[in-house]
């Protein structure tokens, strides 16, 4: 694993020009995520189940002064179609993609794999595999045109090392840091393309109250801890840094 610069400080226009598609935008870190880039310049494109939360956010952007477009999509129940679409109407309204970051994340509880039920097995490899898989797919030719592009799979410890109850949560995320290598691997030849994963730690959010349901919440730090770490990877001061597990 590779460690990020200490003590990085973005430049106020790090992503200006730029176009974001991030994941899981509606709250916690792809909440605070998009609000930060948005910030430095960036048009967010906010991807979520939920309206109501995804046009909250988006609010907040245009309060501030920030440009921001929503997307909304059920990746639990997203076809391939629906991935061909997205990326169709992204082209159509911007022409390419600058950086893709996956926030989304399906998690209910830690259980012994023997306990985990068909239901959740299939929705958690769905979410936080086989949707990061194809909204990358179909998002590829999108980045290829950008003269600088990055994409990042927000990853977890559990997916990192085998530990015992981790369930399909664990197994979805081992997942994700394989594929983003053969990303990276297979993008070699593409030096303006870098593939990264990234574990933000233990955070202020539903998946770690979920997870942690007897820990004082105030003990984890907010999300936007985290977004120093997204900017670099996101922005044009990681150029040359890929296949690396942050």
């Amino acid at each position: 694993m590779s460690a990020l610069p200490a003590s990085y400080t973005p430049a106020s226009d790090l992503l200006q020009g730029r176009h974001l598609l991030i994941t899981g935008a509606g709250d916690g870190l792809g909440r605070a995520a998009a609000l930060a880039c948005a910030r430095h310049g960036a048009t967010v494109i906010l991807l979520g189940r939920t309206v109501a939360k995804l046009e909250a956010v988006y609010d907040e952007i245009g309060a501030a002064g920030g440009a921001a477009a929503i997307y909304p999509m059920n990746l639990a129940g997203a076809t391939w179609a629906d991935y061909f679409e997205l990326a169709s109407t992204i082209e159509r309204e911007f022409g390419r993609l600058d950086g893709l970051l996956h926030c989304a994340a399906h998690f209910k509880a830690y259980t012994p794999l023997y306990d985990v039920e068909p239901k959740e097995w299939i929705e958690s490899l769905q979410v936080n595999l086989t949707a990061a898989f194809a909204l990358t797919r179909h998002c590829l030719p999108l980045l290829g045109r950008a003269p600088d592009a990055s994409i990042v799979f927000v990853s977890d410890r559990q997916g990192r090392e085998a530990r015992a109850f981790g369930g399909a949560y664990a197994v979805a995320k081992a997942g994700v840091e394989q594929m983003a290598q053969i990303w990276a691997a297979e993008l070699r030849a593409n030096p303006h393309l870098r593939v990264n994963t990234y574990d933000p730690g233990p955070m202020r959010s539903g998946t770690r109250l979920k997870g942690y349901p007897g820990e004082p919440i105030e003990r984890s730090p907010l999300p936007d801890a985290a977004t120093p770490a997204l900017l670099w990877l996101l922005g044009p001061d990681s150029r040359g840094t890929s296949g690396q597990r942050l």
